[in-house]
């Protein structure tokens, strides 16, 4: 008579519990990255957040390194991006395109602005953080493109699609929402309306 032959339960458990653990690392690190900075952030707050001992957030999160770089990774392949890669890719109206881009950079930056602060602060002084940022301007820079090559297929775009892209990013990258939001003591909303009166005639054919 054959043995009956019991689930693995054991092994979904612990996949589960190490995935679990993962996420406790990272949110304990970008928590603790956005409070207090990248050096500021020891890896033994980062554990003692997550209810990990130290030797874990090396183990499985990499290290403060490692946890930043899985942090802009994960942010670029969000299912939101997804969408709005999806949607410039499909447009049909030039200026509801533009005002669909200038809506999106707005919402993201208010979700990742904590961090990306504390990210551009670090970045000169530690080549690892500069290329966890690098991953984040990589992916905006290609959205941005991505955008501009829908304008010129439209037949909307009055100047180069590189020269395009860089108006994009001039007026889109993080630096430029910490310019008007920081330095300038703009609202969202403010900047928001200026992009939207200021970017068509730069970029449109009207």
């Amino acid at each position: 008579m054959a043995k009956e032959q019991r689930p693995a339960n054991g092994a979904g458990r612990r996949a589960e519990y190490a995935e679990q653990t993962k996420q406790a690392i990272l949110e304990a690190g970008r928590t603790l990255f956005a409070e207090q900075g990248y050096f500021a952030t020891k890896v033994e707050e980062i554990a003692r957040t997550a209810r990990v001992a130290p030797a874990t957030v090396y183990a499985v999160g990499g290290g403060k390194s490692g946890i930043l770089r899985t942090l802009m990774e994960a942010g670029v392949a969000t299912e939101d991006v997804t969408e709005i890669l999806a949607r410039i890719q499909t447009a049909t109206d030039p200026l509801e395109l533009l005002t669909f881009l200038i809506r999106s950079t707005r919402m993201i930056f208010e979700t990742w602005s904590p961090l990306m602060r504390q990210v551009v602060a670090a970045a000169p002084q530690e080549p690892s953080v500069r290329d966890s940022l690098e991953i984040a301007h990589r992916s905006l820079r290609g959205g941005l493109e991505l955008t501009a090559r829908r304008l010129d297929g439209l037949g909307a775009l009055r100047v180069t699609i590189p020269q395009a892209t860089d108006i994009l990013w001039l007026n889109l990258c993080n630096t430029a929402y910490f310019i008007r939001t920081d330095d300038l003591g703009w609202s969202l909303d403010t900047s928001e309306k200026w992009l939207n009166e200021t970017l068509p005639p730069l970029l449109l054919n009207q």
